[in-house]
């Protein structure tokens, strides 16, 4: 079973199928997420010391931050997603 992993930047990548939602970041409610996981030891800080310009929510309640737009993130999820299922049609592969 292969593991398909997705790029948020500076050669940092998560994998896809942990991942629930991908957020934007300028909301109150998601900055009370982001200290939330930062006091409970959850945050996950993939910015390279650039501003945080999305916020990745994954199945273990792990907070993961990108300085990647949110919407080139979910770009390269519905890509990649789009590209499994083209590579499953060439080869015949489930």
């Amino acid at each position: 079973m292969e593991t398909a992993l997705l790029n948020i930047g500076f050669g940092n990548t998560v994998v896809v199928a942990r991942i629930i939602a991908i957020v934007t970041p300028g909301s109150a409610p998601m900055k009370r997420l982001k200290e939330d996981a930062r006091e409970g030891k959850r945050l996950i800080d993939a910015t390279q010391g650039r501003r945080t310009r999305s916020i990745i929510i994954t199945d273990s309640n792990h907070v993961i931050l990108s300085a990647i737009q949110a919407e080139t993130i979910s770009q390269r999820f519905v890509t990649g997603f789009e590209f499994k299922g083209e590579q499953k049609k060439a080869t015949g592969s489930k």
